[in-house]
């Protein structure tokens, strides 16, 4: 079997499709755009619908506009954060729409630009911001907080143990100079676990990641003002890629349940298939769920 190229493959497509149920004739937000996979893939199912795409990153938003001008006013892209999905569809003049998908993950095209500072596989600056707009970098952070505040950074959002040790490290090899530098520094610091199925400092990007994006704040704000923007029965779906991430998102299902606001389609998780994963090792981790405004 053929090998997919990773940036551009949608995690979980067939899923994503069928679990939001798109009518040719909806008003759907994906509302982090990313490469425009999952994008594409809804617009080919609209006729008399709209498409509402939304990404911080303006480089994202640009590069998929190439991908989706062939379905012209079907799409409408707004660089926005998806925090703010409630004021961008108000702000369009739509009442409600009938669909959200939201795939948390890093798209592929940030992870594989060394430029943007998001991976440890080569050399790159210590940036990771999504939006090249906002100030703090990932630099900040490695060469200028306090021990303590690292550690638990990286504990927190993360859930690294070896959080202290690391800490320590990096600390003591200021100034960390890029992207390999650290992680070489997070390598050498962390203690090895039996087999090792991830890079020694997947964990320590991540929770750095997290940081100068503020993702767990744009995260609860999203999960907050989502619901008001589906009309009845519409349909909204989520991909996580963590466990952090995913418990908001469930906790969120659920309280919404509780509170009569939305009816959770999926009880359990669902996982991308073995197939799936090996043609797409980076949809390993992703979980989706699924809720239905009531």
């Amino acid at each position: 079997m053929a090998r997919l190229k990773a940036p551009h493959t949608p995690v979980m497509l067939r899923e994503v499709l069928e679990w939001l149920r798109v009518r040719p004739e909806g008003i759907y937000v994906d509302a982090t755009l990313g490469a425009g996979g999952h994008s594409a893939a809804i617009a080919e199912r609209l006729t008399s619908g709209t498409l509402i795409s939304l990404d911080r990153d303006a480089q994202a938003l640009e590069s998929a506009r190439e991908r989706l001008k062939t379905f012209g006013e079907r799409v409408k892209l707004v660089q926005a954060p998806f925090s703010r999905i409630a004021e961008v569809v108000h702000e369009l003049g739509i009442p409600a729409v009938g669909g959200v998908l939201a795939d948390l993950g890093v798209s592929s095209m940030q992870l594989d630009q060394a430029a943007r500072g998001f991976s440890f596989r080569e050399a790159g600056p210590l940036d990771m911001r999504m939006d090249t707009d906002e100030e703090l970098q990932a630099e900040d952070i490695v060469n200028r907080w306090a021990e303590k505040e690292l550690a638990d950074l990286l504990y927190r959002e993360a859930e690294e143990h070896d959080s202290r040790r690391i800490a320590r490290a990096i600390v003591r090899a200021r100034p960390i100079r890029d992207t390999a530098h650290l992680a070489t520094v997070v390598a050498g610091a962390r203690k090895v676990w039996g087999r090792q199925r991830l890079h020694p400092a997947t964990k320590t990007f991540l929770a750095l990641r997290i940081a100068v994006n503020r993702e767990m704040e744009e995260l609860g704000q999203f999960l907050s003002r989502t619901p008001a923007t589906l009309h009845s029965g519409g349909r909204w779906v989520v991909l996580s890629y963590h466990s952090r991430e995913d418990r908001l998102v469930k906790h969120a299902f659920q309280q919404a349940e509780r509170e009569g606001t939305l009816k959770v389609l999926t009880k359990h998780v669902f996982q991308p298939s073995a197939e799936e994963i090996s043609a797409n090792p980076r949809s390993r981790s992703a979980k989706l769920r699924c809720a239905e405004r009531v």
